[in-house]
């Protein structure tokens, strides 16, 4: 499971309904929840937080937030 596969998860967000907000196929959610090497775009991640209604910067910090620059 990805980190936005848990955030879904945790907050028990309903995929389809989603899906039927953004236009975003149920498909394409899927593969974003479980497959590490699909990469979430830009459009996607705005259209998800306004589907959910969250701040776009809350959903990246919880999946994006273990990241770090190289030193």
């Amino acid at each position: 499971m990805t980190y936005l596969g848990k955030y879904f998860t945790d907050k028990s967000i309903n995929k389809a309904e989603v899906s039927r907000k953004t236009g975003i196929a149920k498909s394409r959610l899927s593969l974003l929840s479980t497959k590490d090497s699909t990469q979430l775009k830009a459009e996607e991640l705005y259209l998800i937080s306004l589907a959910i209604d969250a701040n776009p910067t809350d959903i990246l910090e919880k999946i994006y937030g273990h990241l770090n620059l190289n030193k």
